[in-house]
């Protein structure tokens, strides 16, 4: 079992050994929407919310990462608790088809970008910083901090430091994630 913190998140891992390699038809995203049904009903029993899923290869091993929040916040006895109730039904389900993987549990990061639509309305309210693929307008600004009040398939609305209420188009936002003051 490999502790640790990564960046600003929390972070447990468990490597698990398996006598096969994967054969190229298991691709990321199989492995994936194969683990996904079973993680999340861990995790609903469990009183965690699914924030993302990740197989990637790092320091030479697959890992699949589980990203986890909690509205109390996630420290690294969630983390350990749900790596233990994940090991057998993920160990039933045989995600990778026998190939070594490792499993890692964390919280998504003080700094995340969010990405799903629950990312942004777990975050209504709080400031989050906006950049931007091109300046937009005469402002040449593509960075905006502010209050981030919604979110809708076409648009992002957040209210600046001055008081102003922005609208930028979704397709011209490269990221959003949470500010970040020192």
């Amino acid at each position: 079992m490999r502790v640790g913190f990564a960046r600003s998140q929390l972070l447990l891992g468990r490597c698990y050994g398996r006598t096969h390699r994967t054969s190229e038809e298991d691709s990321i995203n199989s492995v994936i929407e194969k683990a996904k049904p079973v993680i999340e009903e861990v995790l609903t029993a469990l009183g965690y919310e699914l924030v993302d899923i990740e197989y990637k290869t790092m320091y030479g091993d697959k890992h699949l990462i589980v990203y986890i929040a909690n509205e109390k916040g996630v420290s690294l006895d969630d983390c350990e608790a749900v790596s233990n109730a994940l090991d057998a039904p993920l160990d039933a389900l045989d995600p990778t088809n026998s190939a070594p993987y490792c499993l890692d549990v964390s919280s998504p990061g003080l700094d995340r970008p969010f990405k799903t639509q629950r990312d942004f309305e777990r975050n209504y309210g709080k400031k989050a910083e906006v950049k931007l693929f091109a300046p937009i307008d005469s402002t040449k600004k593509k960075l905006f901090v502010g209050t981030l009040i919604s979110r809708t398939e076409s648009e992002l609305t957040i209210e600046d430091e001055s008081g102003s209420t922005v609208t930028i188009e979704n397709g011209k936002i490269a990221l959003v994630r949470p500010y970040i003051e020192f």
